[in-house]
C-alpha cells in the first residue's frame, strides 16, 4: 500500500521483495521497480539503488530482519530518512533511543481502538507509536 500511494504521488519507488508471487498484491500498473531478493544483501540493495535513495523502509513480517536492514541503510548506506516497522514495543522504544524511527502497528492499533471506544479524538500519532506506560510497569 505504501509503495503504491508513493508511487501515486509521483515518487520513485524500488520494491525489494523476496517472494515474487507476493507481488501480485501490487496490481499491473503499480509503477514501481522490483528488485527479487534479500533486503540484508548488499547487491540486492545496491542494484535497487541504496546509493540514491532518500529513504528506506523496512516492512517484512520480521523484526530481526527490518532492524537489521534499517541499521546497514543507515550506518552503511547513509539513507537519510530509515523507517523500519517493528512489532514489539519494548524492542521498538531500544531502536527509537539508538535514533530510529519505528512505527509500532500493535501500539497504534490499541491506540486508536481505545480512544474510540471511549469517544476520545484521535491524538497525534506519536502519542500511540510509543512504549505504553501499561508495558512499562
Amino acid at each position: 500500500m505504501l509503495s503504491l500511494e508513493l508511487a501515486h504521488e509521483g515518487h520513485e519507488v524500488t520494491i525489494i521483495e523476496m517472494n515474487p508471487s507476493a507481488l501480485r498484491r501490487l496490481g499491473r500498473d503499480h509503477k514501481c521497480r522490483v528488485v527479487i531478493g534479500s533486503g540484508l544483501d548488499s547487491d540486492v540493495l545496491e542494484s535497487a539503488g541504496i546509493q540514491e535513495a532518500d529513504a528506506f523502509f523496512a516492512l517484512t513480517r520480521g523484526d530481526n530482519t527490518n532492524l537489521m536492514s534499517a541499521q546497514i541503510a543507515k550506518l552503511r548506506y547513509r539513507v537519510a530518512k530509515v523507517c523500519v516497522k517493528v512489532a514489539d514495543p519494548r524492542r521498538a522504544e531500544a531502536y527509537r533511543n539508538l535514533g530510529y524511527f519505528c512505527i509500532t502497528p500493535s501500539a497504534l492499533t490499541a491506540g486508536m481502538m481505545r480512544d474510540w471506544i471511549l469517544g476520545r479524538e484521535y491524538e497525534k500519532i506519536d502519542t500511540y507509536n510509543k512504549l505504553s506506560d501499561v508495558l512499562k510497569s
